[in-house]
């Protein structure tokens, strides 16, 4: 069992009794006990499929971030989310045009080269998108909010 689970049995071995379900049952379907791992000081992070995307709620949650703040946050993530996606597009292009040049009788270089190219322009503008993002959420955070956002970046709980 994982480390981190512990905390969860013991809470649900303490509370067994209260809620009437039985501690020494092999199997206890979540559906019935979910308010023993529930944790009342938590982060907000109902709402289930619809809700809203995991890095926003947990920046919004980190940061203290206020509504109009989380609508601005959601947007720029969106952003970043779509030339991401369309960086990942580029690199399997590139993978395709690489397997293209060692298929054939001879070595193709210049769609090596044109893979090569492809690679590293896509890398290049998702780092200034990456650059502009970060400027983006810099001007919209407080000064407080500021500092533990790169907090956040710093101990790696946050990857950008």
């Amino acid at each position: 069992m994982h480390p981190r689970m512990m905390s969860f049995v013991r809470a649900h071995r303490e509370d067994a009794g209260a809620c009437g379900c039985d501690p020494g049952a092999a199997f206890v379907p979540w559906s019935r006990h979910h308010r023993h791992f529930a944790d009342p000081g938590g982060p907000p992070f109902g709402g289930g499929p619809f809700g809203v995307r995991r890095p926003l709620r947990f920046l919004a949650w980190k940061l203290g971030l206020g509504e109009s703040q989380v609508a601005e946050l959601a947007a720029i993530l969106n952003e970043l989310k779509t030339e991401r996606a369309q960086h990942e597009v580029d690199d399997r292009r590139a993978l395709s045009l690489l397997a293209d040049a060692v298929s054939g009788d001879t070595f193709a270089a210049a769609k090596a080269e044109e893979a090569a190219t492809l690679r590293a322009e896509s890398t290049r503008r998702l780092e200034t998108q990456v650059s502009r993002a970060l400027a983006r959420i810099h001007a919209l955070l407080e000064a407080e909010q500021r500092a533990r956002l790169a907090y956040l970046m710093r101990s790696g709980a946050l990857a950008m």
